[in-house]
């Protein structure tokens, strides 16, 4: 079988990449762009930062900033009507996952007007025309959402989140700048940390993964886990870190997919809204130790990875453990809570139900069952 890689056509790195923005969208012939963007990063002047790049060229564009954390049904059909009237010919997605999966089902449906049911993007759609040209800034080091062919929508008449999946959504172009990051708040910036670092670990344990996959995955973790506690802490090094860490992480686990820890953060964001790396943080350690005995000698290169020293002296018992143990101390170095007080035993049923329905499941290295899935969401109450 052959291992498909899809990346963006152009992405740019580094501290000022914004300014890159108005000569793609010359270059690109654009008339007018469709800014997504939420309303915290509008109201603390992040957005202006690409918008007065675009003012400064006499670029037209249009705001649009209905956009919840966990982005809803509503929120793209809401965005589809805006599109429609506003003449614009390309969207510039500035915010972390939840800016990008919007402009993502936005732009798929304009394309693709028959999914105009939001529902029917679930899963793999058989949509036949890219997307609304996607320029992705994001301002998290956590999604990876600019490189993925991935978005996650939130319905919440059925109280459940649904991953689609369409090569058909990946942005054309990615600008990743270290600068639009830079404030974010420590919560934040913790919370999407690690949910890159759990994208590059169930990236490079996934049923799919192959040896081109697993070099961007060990790179990402390395550096993330090198970064995220100076990131926290908003150093230049740490910010520019995290910003690489988690685009690398992107380039890996788009192509081969996910797993549990995935699956269940999505649920419990959609049951209880907890903020999406958050529960990935909470699960990671969790699943990792579930899944050790499925995943060879994988669990010692995460652990050198995350600096852990003198691993080829170690046992296969002492470096997946010592692996999880470098998680976990990361996690708690960067104030992610290890309990979450919401769940309720009377939950575990529909919680579990809806982790093994989840997209990401099947990618895990071990088949879980309902049941086992309801062990392992016990052990964050």
């Amino acid at each position: 079988m052959a291992n498909r890689i899809n990346l963006n056509g152009t992405s740019y790195h580094g501290a000022g990449a914004v300014a890159e923005i108005a000569n793609e969208a010359k270059a690109h012939a654009f008339k007018k762009a469709f800014v997504c963007s939420d309303p915290d990063l509008i109201k603390f002047n992040v957005t202006s930062k690409v918008t007065d790049v675009l003012e400064k060229e006499g670029l037209e564009y249009e705001i649009y900033s209905d956009i919840k954390a966990n982005p809803t049904i509503q929120n793209v059909q809401h965005g589809v009507e805006a599109f429609k009237k506003s003449g614009a010919d390309y969207i510039i997605a500035i915010g972390g996952g939840s800016s990008m999966d919007t402009a993502k089902a936005i732009g798929i449906i304009i394309a693709n007007p028959e999914f105009e049911d939001v529902r029917s993007l679930e899963g793999t759609a058989p949509t036949k025309k890219p997307c609304v040209p996607i320029i992705a800034v994001p301002t998290t080091a956590g999604t990876a959402a600019e490189v993925t062919i991935n978005y996650v929508i939130t319905d919440v008449e059925k109280k459940r989140k649904f991953v689609c999946v369409d090569p058909h959504d990946m942005p054309i172009i990615a600008v990743v700048d270290p600068e639009m990051m830079s404030s974010m708040p420590k919560g934040l910036t913790a919370s999407t940390g690690m949910d890159a670092l759990t994208h590059a670990i169930e990236g490079y344990t996934t049923k799919a993964a192959w040896e081109m996959t697993d070099m961007f995955h060990l790179k990402a973790i390395e550096l993330i886990s090198n970064s995220l506690r100076g990131a926290v802490a908003n150093t230049k090094e740490g910010r520019e870190g995290m910003a690489l860490g988690q685009y690398i992480a992107g380039m890996g686990f788009s192509n081969v997919g996910l797993g549990i820890a995935h699956s269940m953060a999505h649920t419990l964001g959609a049951v209880y809204d907890t903020p999406h790396g958050v529960a990935c943080a909470m699960m990671l350690p969790i699943v990792m130790e579930y899944n050790q005995e499925c995943t060879g000698e994988k669990y010692r290169e995460i652990a050198r990875a995350m600096g852990v020293k003198d691993v080829d002296s170690m046992t296969q018992e002492e470096y997946r453990k010592a692996a999880i143990d470098a998680v976990r101390k990361l996690s708690v170095d960067v104030g992610i809570p290890t309990k979450l007080e919401a769940i309720k035993e009377e939950d575990l049923q529909f919680l579990a139900e809806s982790a093994h329905a989840d997209a990401c499941a099947p990618g895990n290295p071990k088949d879980a069952s309902v049941e086992d899935l309801k062990d392992l969401f016990r052990k964050i109450m």
